[in-house]
């Protein structure tokens, strides 16, 4: 059986990638940073929902070497990783010259050096078995930018340049990199928005609708799959129309 390694996944958008991918025949490996109880709790659902072997490893993956140890337990505790999703992110609305260098460091950490690091601490395994999926999530504000979220959107930009640029360089071992840019997705990261501006969003989404985790999850699957098995340095927008390029 295959196993998948999602990042950030004990909630929101990483929740629903481990659901699916259980519900797919993978044994999933639930990264966490602090839900411990979320990350558990979701194990013992996928166990008894759907028979995956599922376990939670804690880790910072702005942290290279606690990276480094996390998917090491995961080859011994559940196998090498088959696929890796990059879920693990923070957001922030700031003006640009309100931008601390913590507030940066910690921005770019996470969001972009956590995809290098995990990223490169699976690839030796994959290009060893000549097979692999990586799926980097991204956002639609790294293809066009948005206000007010600078540091946001160049984490996200620079996530779509390393996937395209990864993707290249380990195809010829059989490793496909690709990218999924979300839209506005109902997780908890919306809770800080009032109804007014949750409404004018989903008027500015031509399906008419916000999207939700799941909705994330099954293009992570698809492009896992045979199915997608010519596909690789890919952005896939998950947007609901929102963002059309």
């Amino acid at each position: 059986m295959k196993t998948a390694l999602v990042t950030g996944g004990s909630r929101g958008i990483g929740a629903a990638v481990c659901r699916a991918f259980a519900a797919a025949g993978y044994n999933v490996a639930v990264n966490y940073h602090t839900g411990n109880e979320k990350a558990e709790e979701l194990c013992r659902e996928l166990r008894q929902k759907y028979g995956a072997e599922c376990e939670a490893f804690g880790c910072d993956v702005s942290d290279s070497a606690a990276v480094r140890d996390m998917v090491a337990a995961v080859e011994e505790r559940l196998g090498a990783p088959d696929v890796l999703v990059n879920n693990a992110g923070v957001s922030s609305q700031l003006l640009f010259t309100d931008i601390t260098d913590e507030e940066w460091r910690r921005m770019m950490g996470v969001d972009l050096d956590g995809v290098f690091y995990c990223s490169r601490e699976v690839l030796p395994g994959m290009i060893r078995r000549k097979s692999g999926s990586i799926i980097n999530i991204s956002s639609m504000w790294g293809e066009v930018g948005a206000s007010c979220e600078v540091h946001y959107s160049a984490a996200k930009s620079a996530v779509i340049g390393l996937t395209k640029a990864l993707a290249k360089e380990v195809a010829p071992s059989g490793i496909r990199v690709n990218c999924i840019a979300p839209g506005v997705i109902m997780t908890d990261m919306m809770k800080s928005f009032d109804d007014e501006t949750l409404r004018e969003l989903k008027e500015e989404t031509p399906l008419g609708r916000l999207g939700t985790p799941d909705d994330i999850a099954n293009a992570a699957v698809f492009l896992a799959g045979e199915n997608a098995s010519f596909i690789t340095g890919q952005v896939l927008g998950v947007n609901g129309g929102f963002i059309i390029r």
